[in-house]
């Protein structure tokens, strides 16, 4: 199983509990972690010690600046919201299939469903995140001007088939609709805006649950998605917002205990 995450050193206590969830509730022989950064972390060391320990092989990789010379690099912009719309052009070439994840989710189930996700002629897999009203959806597509999308995708949970993108994701094409554009959430503007077509949606209940949404979940399932349900079926918990589970000291929502469970065995 690859992976990929793209983290500065301020993550990499977060990025080690993403990867002790992961190898706790996932049944795979071999674990690849790919990790683009900008500069080599500081902990790196101790981040390929502790992917050891836990049977994982870790693989820094390293930006290429040049990559970014006809980019729009700004403040606003800087050169980190294109590491995951780029990483085809970062990764070694004999990797087919990839997943990636941000750093504040929790794996709690079999990562295996999410990551054999036949992609076919897809880009992408990803969630639409349940819960955006019907004029929050209007307004994106009017936004992005993405009509045939099936809705606003998060970017947070990726499984990318780096074959199709390598032929279709075009840096040019990117760096051309940052320029011409406004955007609230560049990269995820970008991916939804140019390849939300050609995104393939799975259920955000299963695979990018919004733990700030947890009476929501339930309400629009009737009272089927209920914390016992989540438990056992729910693959990837995704800490969403600003109120990250490592920084409150306070029991905030109904799935911190359980992150901060995971950050303190990591």
């Amino acid at each position: 199983m690859d992976l990929l995450f793209s983290i500065n050193d301020h993550y990499t206590t977060q990025l080690a509990t993403v990867l002790l969830s992961i190898k706790v509730n996932t049944n795979a022989d071999d674990f690849d972690v790919y990790v683009i950064q900008k500069e080599p972390l500081q902990r790196g060391p101790k981040l390929a010690a502790f992917c050891q320990r836990l049977g994982m092989t870790y693989h820094p990789v390293m930006v290429k600046n040049e990559m970014f010379k006809d980019a729009p690099v700004t403040d606003r912009y800087p050169t980190t919201i294109y590491y995951r719309l780029l990483a085809h052009k970062l990764l070694p070439a004999n990797l087919h299939k990839i997943l990636y994840l941000d750093a504040d989710v929790l794996c709690i189930n079999d990562l295996t469903s999410l990551y054999e996700t036949d992609l076919s002629d897809y880009l992408y897999a990803s969630a639409i995140h349940t819960g955006l009203t019907n004029t929050t959806e209007v307004i994106n597509k009017i936004r992005l001007q993405n009509f045939d999308a099936d809705g606003y995708y998060n970017s947070g949970v990726l499984v990318m088939n780096l074959d199709a993108i390598r032929q279709r994701v075009r840096p040019q094409d990117i760096f051309d609709y940052i320029r011409e554009h406004v955007l609230l959430l560049p990269d995820q503007d970008v991916l939804n805006a140019l390849y939300g077509k050609d995104i393939k949606s799975v259920p955000d209940q299963l695979y990018n649950y919004d733990t700030r949404k947890g009476q929501m979940y339930e309400t629009i399932s009737f009272g089927e998605w209920t914390t016992d349900w989540v438990i056992r079926n729910t693959v990837i918990l995704h800490y969403c917002g600003r109120d990250k589970p490592w920084l409150t000291k306070k029991n905030s929502g109904r799935y911190t205990a359980l992150f901060k469970h995971y950050f303190h065995v990591a």
